[in-house]
């Protein structure tokens, strides 16, 4: 794993997990104790990164994938009270909230192998530590905040978005074991819903704060993602047609994966944050 992809994994762990895990609704305090979990946990994931692969590195991550693997049952829970209980909220509000619960457990799993240099399903180290980033990004923070907004705006772009989102992940996923030409059909799917998101963001959300330095927070993750979406795009489709111009993997990540990490992912999660506990609330209702 590169420096930089490194450092923008890190901070998908030890930042932007736990700030999105305070912003998900949580009726029955289940999210409580991961909650104060998760930052141990994340610099345990963290400082596997800055180690050599071996048995050490392979501890934290385990550690650290462990505690991805409790979300995911969280979300099975979830899930099962839901059928039980009849839809409570929109039904693409919580798709998008599940995908988010379920996608660390992605990028935990890939984590512990690309730490042990053991290729899981034939992927590479390149593939594996892509797929530890991806899954912090567009698996947790894309779709919550798809979630989030749809909750709280309802607009038809919201709830789109919250619908795409997660169809675009999981399509983008099902392209890892196809083929380049699947994986470009969900990057077309996933890049439609975060347009859709910076549209929600930048027309319905970023207005109604009625703070200006919030209001800043979420256009800049707005505009953000219609820039690096169009790489993202671009690069995917390069996969399939060399005509196709596009950034190589360690540009993509230097643009694409740093601005996603930081403009958006993080930017975005601290003005849902700054509002002061109103998403759960309006969420609830």
């Amino acid at each position: 794993m590169t420096a930089l992809v490194g450092v923008i994994v890190a901070v998908g762990m030890v930042v932007v997990v736990p700030l999105g895990l305070r912003l998900m609704d949580d009726d029955r305090g289940r999210l409580g104790p991961i909650s104060q979990v998760w930052p141990l946990a994340g610099v345990a994931g963290a400082v596997s990164l800055l180690l050599d692969r071996g048995p050490f590195a392979v501890a934290l991550a385990s550690y650290y994938a462990a505690v991805t693997g409790w979300l995911a049952v969280l979300a099975l829970v979830r899930l099962i009270e839901i059928v039980r209980a009849g839809r409570r909220r929109p039904i693409a509000v919580e798709v998008a909230v599940l995908t988010a619960m379920v996608a660390p457990v992605v990028a935990g799993s890939s984590l512990v192998a690309e730490r042990g240099g053991y290729e899981l399903l034939g992927f590479g180290m390149t593939t594996l530590a892509l797929t530890v980033a991806h899954f912090h990004f567009a698996g947790f923070a894309a779709a919550l905040v798809a979630a989030l907004a749809a909750a709280v705006v309802g607009s038809a772009a919201a709830r789109l978005a919250a619908w795409t989102v997660p169809v675009g992940i999981g399509v983008v996923f099902l392209g890892y074991f196809t083929s380049d030409a699947v994986e470009l059909a969900g990057a077309i799917v996933l890049t439609a819903g975060m347009w859709l998101l910076a549209w929600s963001l930048w027309r319905e959300v970023a207005p109604t704060t009625g703070k200006a330095g919030v209001r800043a927070l979420f256009l800049v993750g707005a505009a953000v993602l219609v820039i690096t979406m169009a790489l993202a795009l671009s690069w995917a489709a390069g996969q399939v047609w060399d005509a196709v111009p596009h950034l190589s993997l360690t540009w993509m990540a230097a643009t694409h994966g740093l601005a996603n990490a930081l403009g958006f992912a993080v930017c975005v999660l601290l003005g849902w944050r700054r509002l002061q506990y109103a998403v759960p609330r309006a969420a609830a209702r």
